[in-house]
């Protein structure tokens, strides 16, 4: 199931020892080399303010809320490895601009969808700069397109290259007759008024 970055904030982890809700999510934390939520912060009345839930221990995602074992699943970034480096790089995908491969400038990522079962980020949601708004005020960039990312923008490959390949695998070949241009009438010189 898809789901919006949107939707994540606010919500509740469920412990299946208490019955009831831990705490809520406030946070993901986004690893920037594989674009994958790797854990999240939260904020409740039951969780200390430096209390991180790996979603290695989600049992389950629904629309109730997160669902995990018990309140011990939660951790400080200190006891897992892996998620102290990526904390460390303080990153953020939502504010990154978005530029192509040959530095034209598409906007800002506004939000991002991820699956639900492995919290892949799957798209990013790019706001369109003012001029370009007008036209299409807002991208929506798979993870395919996305070539690097870095600490200030997000890479992806060139529109146009894009088109000419999907044209060059359409063999496009346009069949419309221009309606103002006059149509001039068939003419054949073997035909004649006298035949």
């Amino acid at each position: 199931m898809l789901v919006t970055n949107s939707s994540l904030i606010g919500t509740p982890i469920l412990s299946l020892q208490s019955g009831s809700a831990v705490g809520y999510i406030s946070e993901p934390i986004i690893d920037p080399d594989t674009l994958k939520i790797i854990a999240f912060r939260l904020s409740g009345p039951l969780v200390r303010a430096a209390d991180i839930l790996d979603v290695k221990s989600v049992r389950e995602y629904s629309q109730l809320g997160m669902v995990i074992d018990s309140i011990d699943e939660l951790s400080t970034p200190e006891d897992v490895i892996n998620i102290s480096k990526i904390l460390k790089l303080n990153f953020s995908l939502i504010g990154l601009k978005v530029e192509t491969k040959k530095h034209s400038k598409l906007g800002k990522i506004t939000g991002y969808t991820l699956t639900s079962d492995d919290f892949m980020i799957q798209q990013i949601i790019v706001q369109r700069p003012i001029l370009k708004a007008l036209i299409d005020p807002e991208l929506t960039i798979s993870r395919k397109e996305i070539v690097e990312i870095t600490d200030y923008k997000v890479i992806v490959k060139d529109e146009e290259k894009t088109l000419k390949s999907r044209a060059e695998h359409e063999d496009f070949i346009p069949n419309f007759v221009n309606p103002f241009r006059k149509q001039e009438p068939d003419y054949n010189p073997s035909k004649t008024d006298n035949s």
